[in-house]
């Protein structure tokens, strides 16, 4: 991963390689983290993030169900994401907000005066599964490693720990020669990728698994479902047998890495015609869409970096940093390097 030189950290924006936390904090030895995945996209009218506001809440409420209180509200953090795509000079960046318990002795239960630690991090970041991928499809499998049960791990929640599942998951599915691996619940029906929720199209009906199926419920999940109903598509929301992954006529993912990934197989057996399909390729041209204009954002989804209702004031400042800090940070970065 290429490093920005900046990332904000516990209200400030620092160098990149200040931002770090003891080997003894709660959040490494019992994954008390809870985290998102926002991306800022290259728009006509600049840079903009996709879905921050529903992202922010989503971490929040991941923050809450672990009882973690966070020290800055909703605002302040999509600020803050504005703030430090803005000081790196990103045009585009994949968004990693991180809320974690330090340090706080070796109680399983962290005590109540536990440090929080909120970082987030502007990083770049292709295709997630490949841009390849994108448009010809990626070849997965159902993986032997099945999802959390309900009331276990609250698969609403974002958080760090959750993902031990998710990486056996995609270790195994790549270690078989397989872009990725589909888990099913606990009652041995189709639930979701490591990190991707599923899509499958019969007979001109989107199926998705539902909130019950141990998935996370995605914000790029619930953008395919006002797209097809924009589109007259009908989304149906419920249970699925394994086995209507090999009869679908259409198979794709969705996640904020992965975008909209078609899949052209599963478990070796071709999905359809073995390439995109046509209502995944209306999907993907939505989406996207979004980004270069074709799609108008009704939905008000993209979040500018800098507004332009503010865009003087804020040319030559940051609101949470002056640009006299960002050259600051950026100057003990260098001098960092020179004496690395």
């Amino acid at each position: 991963m290429k490093t920005p030189p900046l990332i904000w950290s516990d209200g400030a924006i620092r160098p990149w390689q200040e931002a770090t936390v003891h080997v003894m904090a709660h959040a490494i030895h019992y994954g008390s983290s809870v985290f998102e995945g926002i991306r800022c996209y290259a728009t006509p009218h600049g840079p903009a993030i996709f879905r921050l506001d529903d992202h922010i809440e989503r971490l929040l409420h991941s923050a809450r169900i672990y009882r973690m209180p966070v020290p800055y509200d909703a605002a302040q953090l999509a600020q803050a994401c504005r703030d430090i795509v803005h000081a790196n000079g990103m045009s585009q960046a994949y968004l990693r907000p991180v809320i974690l318990r330090g340090l706080s002795g070796f109680a399983v239960a962290a005590r109540a005066d536990a440090p929080i630690h909120v970082s987030i991090a502007a990083v770049e970041m292709g295709a997630y599964l490949g841009a390849e991928g994108l448009q010809t499809g990626v070849d997965v499998c159902v993986s032997s490693w099945t999802r959390a049960a309900p009331n276990t791990f609250p698969s609403m929640a974002k958080a760090g720990g959750n993902y031990l599942n998710s990486q056996l998951v995609a270790m195994e599915a790549q270690r078989l020669g397989f872009v990725e691996g589909i888990a099913l619940s606990p009652d041995g029906l189709l639930s979701e990728g490591s990190g991707e929720n599923l899509f499958l199209v019969r007979k001109g009906v989107l199926y998705t698994p539902p909130a019950a199926a141990s998935i996370l419920v995605g914000i790029t999940r619930d953008t395919v479902c006002e797209f097809a109903a924009e589109l007259g598509l009908r989304v149906v929301e419920q249970s699925l047998p394994r086995e209507f992954l090999y009869v679908a006529d259409e198979v794709f993912m969705t996640g904020t890495a992965a975008e909209i990934t078609p899949i052209r197989s599963v478990d070796g057996i071709a999905v359809g015609a073995g390439a995109r399909g046509p209502i995944t390729a209306q999907l993907q041209q939505r989406f996207f869409g979004l980004f270069d204009g074709r799609t108008e954002d009704r939905w008000g989804w993209l979040s500018p970096v800098r507004p332009h209702a503010d865009a003087q004031a804020t040319e030559h400042a940051a609101p949470q940093a002056t640009e006299h800090a960002i050259e600051q940070a950026l100057g003990t970065s260098a001098r960092v390097k020179e004496t690395a």
